[in-house]
This record gives structure tokens, C-alpha cells and sequence, in this order.
């Protein structure tokens, strides 16, 4: 059995480092086929990382990008697909926009601002995934379904608020419009990085926290047993005595509530408001980086920060003559070779397992031929 745990740890070593080889082995081809050197790109992608603004705009995609896949990663853990994670941040990030720049918070101590600010985020994210989780329970509808749909009432009521009339206010010398500003008592600066204009959101370490908190929940706690044990047998968790439905609402209200701290880093470190260029789309990276990064706090973040690089190189490249869509093909090849590889390697060890219990069985003697 010791042999078979090492081969096993092996084979889990061996996936991702397979998966990125052949990944970047077709991604070369693919830049062959398209008339591009790939030494070139390579080339170009190692130098723009040596730039400091290149990695100081990396480490803040690779902030926003943690906390999605923490969202996403807490409804896989239940078997949930909780696709709503894009609606459920943009919805959480404009009211959250809307209360921390409301008048009556000035008058507020800057901690207050900010932590209103965020637990007013949670809040909205979890009620709306909690929508999907309470129709999962009540009707039998499908997650996949509710917070598709969900998502685009997000939208719409986002655009509905997003006006003058209601919650926002017109950016004066633009077409835009977003919400009031969030005075500098209730912003959360960001840090210096040597020799980059740009500052490291401060709220990089609310991802930490996040992804610790995560952590201990899985793999301290009853609720983290519980939860992994539904999602791995529904019928033995029941039969152990877990409310399945009570772990399926209470998993999508920490998905949203995780979802709704998604836009925080950008709203409070940089954009101070929720205005129509607001960031987008974080939500459905976060679903290909919880996939990554196999749902384990440590492999999300190391996907994130590949992620966030990437994105960062892609403008490199656009420069430099080579379509920045490169770049995205290159981000779903990798997904896409590590989904493969894992699954590959799930199987080869489950058939090590039944070779090695056969070769159990067969060494075992029956208590007849013990006494014969």
C-alpha cells in the first residue's frame, strides 16, 4: 500500500506538469500554423515579466481571480455548478458601490466604511445565489439553469439601477455614468511597487484570508466534512444523518457571499465607483481557474497568478505584432489539457487501486486453509 500511495503522488505531480507541457508543446504549433515564431513569443512574454508594472497588474487580476475561483470551488466541493458568479459579484459590487458612497458614510470612521462596504457585498451575493440554492431545494431546479438566468436579471437590474435617476450619476466630460464616488475614507489603498506606476490592491491580503478561511473550513471543521461528504455521496451522507437540502443552501449563500467580495479589490483599490466599464466577465474565469487549480486553495492561486500574467502578456504581444486572441487560445489549450490529464490519471489510479485489492485477495488465506 506505501508503494501505491507514492506511485499515487506521483501520478498527482505528473498531471498538471504533463498537462502544461503538451499545452504549451501545442500552443507552439498553433503559433506555427498562424505564421508566428514561437521562440519570439516566448521571448516576449519572458521580458514583459520583468517588468514591474507587469507584475503589480498581474498580482490584482490574480487577486479578483482567487476569490471567484473560491466562489466557484465552494459549490463544486457540493457538486453544485454555480455559473451565477459573474451576475452575482457586478450586482454585489454596484450596491455595495451605492451604500459606501452614500452621504451619511462620511461621517462614519474609515475601518467602519470599509468593512460596511464589504459585508454589504457578501450580503447581496449570497441572497442572490441563495435564489438558485432555494430553488434547487423547493422545486428541483437545475443550479445550472437558475443562475444562468440569474445572471442576466443581474444584468438587467444593474442596468436598470446604473441610471442617473436612481443610483448613479453622470462622469462629468464623459459618456459614462456610475455611482457616486467613494470619498477617500472609505477606499483601501493600495501598495507601491518598485519601479511601477501602478499600486498592489490592498485587499490582496482579504484573498489570503479568503483562501485560508477556505482552507480550515474543508478541512477543519464539521460543516467542510459535511459539505465534501455530500458532494461525494449524497445517499451515505443522508444515510450519516446530513440535511442535504440545509447543506445546499447554505453552500450557495458562502459561494455568493465569496462572489460578492469579487469586485471588491477594484472598487476599493482603484475604481472607487460602479460605473459601466466596470470590470466583467470574472465570474466565468473563475469557474476555468477553481478547474485549474482542482479546487485546492493553493493550486487556485498559482492558477490565478498564471492567469493573471497571461492576461498581462497579452497586451505585451498585441504590441509587439502578435494577436493578443493568442493568448485566450493558449488560456483554454491549458484548461483544457489539465481537465484531460486528471481525469486520465483518476482513471490509471483507480485501476492501480483494483490491481492492487486483487493481488490482496489473492495473497489472503481463508481461515480452511489456515487450519489445513
Amino acid at each position: 500500500m506505501k508503494k501505491l500511495s507514492l506511485r499515487s503522488a506521483g501520478l498527482g505531480l505528473a498531471a498538471p506538469v504533463g498537462a502544461l507541457i503538451f499545452a504549451l508543446l501545442l500552443c507552439a504549433l498553433i503559433l506555427v500554423i498562424t505564421g508566428h515564431s514561437p521562440v519570439e513569443v516566448v521571448d516576449q512574454m519572458v521580458k514583459s515579466v520583468q517588468r514591474p508594472r507587469t507584475v503589480a497588474n498581474s498580482l490584482n487580476s490574480a487577486t479578483t481571480y482567487y476569490l471567484s475561483a473560491v466562489a466557484v470551488a465552494i459549490g463544486f466541493k457540493m457538486r453544485l455548478f454555480n455559473i451565477g458568479v459573474d451576475g452575482q459579484y457586478r450586482l454585489a459590487a454596484m450596491m455595495a458601490a451605492a451604500v459606501g458612497g452614500a452621504s451619511f458614510m462620511g461621517s462614519l470612521p474609515s475601518f467602519l466604511r470599509i468593512l460596511m462596504t464589504i459585508v454589504v457585498a457578501m450580503l447581496v451575493g449570497a441572497v442572490w445565489a441563495g435564489i438558485a440554492g432555494f430553488l434547487k431545494v423547493t422545486r428541483g431546479v437545475s443550479e445550472v439553469i437558475s443562475t444562468i438566468m440569474l445572471n442576466a436579471i443581474a444584468t438587467a437590474v444593474v442596468a436598470y439601477l446604473l441610471n442617473p435617476a436612481r443610483l448613479a450619476v453622470s462622469v462629468a466630460g464623459s459618456n459614462n455614468i456610475g455611482t457616486a464616488p467613494i470619498t477617500e475614507g472609505g477606499q483601501v489603498p493600495g501598495f507601491d511597487y518598485p519601479g511601477s506606476s501602478s499600486k498592489i490592491f490592498g485587499l490582496i491580503f482579504l484573498a489570503v484570508l479568503v483562501g485560508f478561511l477556505y482552507w480550515f473550513m474543508l478541512n477543519r471543521t464539521r460543516f467542510g466534512f459535511d459539505l465534501k461528504a455530500t458532494g461525494l455521496s449524497e445517499s451515505a451522507a443522508v444515510a450519516s444523518g446530513v440535511n442535504v437540502k440545509k447543506m445546499i443552501v447554505a453552500s450557495m449563500l458562502l459561494s455568493g457571499g465569496a462572489a460578492g467580495l469579487v469586485g471588491m479589490p477594484q472598487l476599493l483599490g482603484a475604481s472607487h465607483s460602479y460605473a459601466l466599464d466596470f470590470p466583467s466577465g470574472l465570474g466565468f474565469t473563475g469557474i476555468a481557474i477553481a478547474l485549474l487549480g482542482r479546487n485546492h486553495p493553493v493550486g487556485m492561486a498559482f492558477a490565478a497568478l498564471l492567469w493573471g500574467f497571461l492576461d498581462q502578456a497579452s497586451n505585451v504581444l498585441d504590441i509587439s505584432g502578435v494577436p493578443k486572441e493568442i493568448v485566450v487560445i493558449m488560456q483554454g489549450v491549458i484548461v483544457l489539457s489539465v481537465v484531460i490529464a486528471y481525469e486520465l490519471v483518476r482513471r490509471y489510479r483507480l485501476r492501480l487501486e483494483q490491481r492492487e485489492v486483487g493481488k490482496a485477495l489473492g495473497t489472503t488465506k481463508t481461515p480452511a486453509e489456515v487450519s489445513a
